[in-house]
């Protein structure tokens, strides 16, 4: 059987805050510290009995697809009708209850953008392959994490009410209790499936617990909307805020939500200073990025003249039966109070620690065996995954026409056009080195809509956090016009203002490509495409020699691309010569290098784009 809420030892803290977002929804969720086998997990499911009859409790895992969580194609159905047909995610069925992520440090960066997506319109949409789709989505979160596994992402906990850090259980009393009672439970599941009279007894009183503390729950939503806090209390929280440093407003309205909740669950209809604390505690201490001042402040305070009590008012009542206490005066009581529970080094707080350490992410490499699963594409199945379900995606529509003349209406026909194969990015970074060709050739070969398709494919993979270099070669030779970066205007300007004519050092531009990866690799940077925009007729060697030599240009070109394919660049040649002109240059050097050929003329940027996948 499992654990009763009430059961739970320890957790206090996560506990309460459990409590308030069952009370109020508008916390939307609650991030627990914690350390493996502290009974987090535990204390999440326990409270899924607490919520309201019929309210979904859906469970995240840490591994979960983009498909799996946002919805996508019900491939039994599709493969039935012949008609796309839509199956609700994880975030959709988690609608009008709660969504449990266990690891909430350790979801990939693009499930955290989807659930920041959902938490913050209530929505979720499915726009993918064909399909488009809107559903309902408004659920709180319970988050459980170890902080040695990592950070929650700023951004996800900055959208969630309540955050319970991490306190390491240093009472002897509790960690003791909590082996008394496993020892006592496993005795009983090895005893036999019968329960003892004393086990009944206790799992009689545990769900008299929990049906007494959901009667309490659907009390304190029912009085929640009428709880009013004051504004001396709502600029109490907000000064409060401002002396710990917590940045944003987002955390004000959670600190007065929680306080709300708090007093609702009470019994009570006003607000009041220890409503205030929790709020405090739940909600600002862990988005503390300073200490407090010292008391100073709070001290000239008291030295200021009191005003003259009116005859016959107590001093802490008003006619409307608000409290008569300064926002200063309660600043300086919530102040003590966080004083009193913050850590010796605030900068081991969740946001001190990020504020501290913030850096640009690094993009992700993309490849053909391994890391997180992004996009299906056409291609040859040896050597690579299938993606099943879009494989069968793109055969569904033709099976009714495949079938007939056959004598198995049930057969599925998949033909090689069909074939679907995986990519994949991993938490590498990449570097594309854009090489453009500004020779006289190249002028004459629509340098234009080379700069176009450039300026497309350095916004691709801006998109996707990539770094990008860019090399003009032109004349004598190659010349790195913008280092390693994540700039795209840079690059814009660069090839903006870019002179055209002269020779073309294409064999310059491979070496100093060449040179560009070995810093990447020295600098952790995984994998490197090199985006090649040219005619490929090259005419400038390394040294004058080469240059006299046709068949000795070719041989340095021949052996630098046999470098750059040894050393595991990708290479992608992107030709921008007119057929009648082409005497086959750019595919011979696509077919050096091992890379893709791709020609310009008669391709739009969005389909060279595609070439980088």
């Amino acid at each position: 059987m499992s654990l009763a809420f009430t059961d739970i030892v320890g957790l206090e803290a996560a506990k309460q805050a459990l409590l308030l977002l069952a009370v109020n929804p508008a916390l939307a969720g609650v991030a627990i510290a914690a350390t493996v086998g502290s009974g987090k997990s535990t204390l999440a499911r326990a409270f899924a009995a607490l919520l309201p009859e019929g309210a979904p409790f859906v469970e995240l895992p840490v591994n979960v697809t983009e498909d799996r969580l946002l919805g996508g194609l019900d491939l039994e159905a599709t493969l039935a009708t012949g008609a796309r047909a839509i199956e609700r995610g994880l975030l959709a069925r988690a609608h009008g209850g709660v969504l449990y992520a266990d690891g909430l440090n350790l979801l990939d960066r693009s499930i955290v953008a989807h659930l920041m997506e959902a938490l913050a319109s209530g929505v979720v949409r499915v726009e993918r392959e064909g399909l488009s789709a809107a559903h309902p989505a408004r659920f709180v979160l319970v988050g459980a994490y170890d902080p040695s596994d990592g950070e929650v992402p700023r951004g996800l906990l900055d959208r969630i009410g309540l955050i319970v850090p991490f306190a390491p259980q240093t009472d002897a009393r509790l960690r003791a209790e909590v082996v008394r009672r496993n020892q006592l439970r496993k005795g009983e599941a090895e005893a036999g499936a019968l329960p003892s009279a004393s086990s009944r007894l206790r799992n009689e009183a545990a769900d008299d617990e929990t049906h007494m503390l959901r009667a309490m729950i659907a009390d304190a939503r029912a009085r929640l909307p009428h709880v009013r806090v004051h504004d001396e209390q709502v600029q109490a929280l907000i000064q409060a805020a401002l002396s710990l440093g917590v940045e944003g407003n987002r955390a004000d309205v959670f600190a007065a939500q929680a306080a709300l909740a708090k007093a609702a669950l009470d019994g009570r209809d006003r607000v009041d200073d220890d409503d205030l604390r929790l709020a405090v505690r739940l909600v600002l201490l862990p988005r503390a990025t300073r200490l407090p001042e010292a008391n100073e402040s709070y001290q000239a305070q008291d030295e200021q003249p009191r005003a003259p009590e009116e005859p016959g008012r107590s001093e802490r009542d008003e006619p409307n039966g608000a409290p008569q206490v300064q926002s200063e005066q309660l600043e300086a009581l919530l102040l003590s109070a966080a004083e009193a529970e913050l850590p010796k080094d605030v900068l081991n707080l969740p946001f001190a620690m990020q504020q501290r350490g913030r850096s640009g992410s690094r993009g992700a490499a993309l490849n053909n065996r391994r890391g997180r699963f992004v996009r299906a594409v056409e291609g040859d199945p040896h050597g690579n995954r299938i993606a099943l379900l879009q494989t069968l995606v793109a055969a569904a529509p033709w099976q009714a026409v495949r079938r007939a003349g056959t004598r198995s209406s049930a057969q599925l026909a998949i033909r090689k056009e069909d074939i679907r194969i995986k990519r994949f990015r991993d938490k590498a970074g990449m570097l594309y080195i854009f090489a453009v060709d500004a020779s006289g050739s190249m002028a004459i070969n629509r340098m234009r809509e080379a700069k176009g398709a450039a300026i497309r494919l350095l916004q691709d993979a801006y998109v996707h956090r990539d770094q990008v270099a860019l090399i003009a070669f032109r004349g004598g030779r190659a010349q790195v016009l913008l280092q390693p970066s994540q700039s795209v205007e840079r690059a814009k300007r660069e090839l903006d203002v870019l002179p055209t004519g002269g020779g073309t050092p294409l064999a310059s531009a491979l070496l100093t490509a060449w040179e560009l990866a070995q810093q990447a690799r020295g600098r952790g940077i995984a994998q490197v495409t090199l985006v090649l925009m040219t005619d490929g007729r090259a005419n400038v060697g390394l040294d004058s020699q080469a240059s006299a030599d046709k068949a000795g240009l070719q041989r340095e070109i021949q052996q630098l691309a046999a470098l750059l394919r040894a050393h595991g660049v990708r290479a992608i040649v992107i030709d921008t010569q007119a057929n009648y002109l082409s005497r086959g240059e750019a595919p011979k050097l696509a077919e050096w290098l091992g890379g893709r050929y791709v020609y310009l003329p008669n391709a739009r940027a969005e389909q060279i784009a595609k070439a980088l996948t």
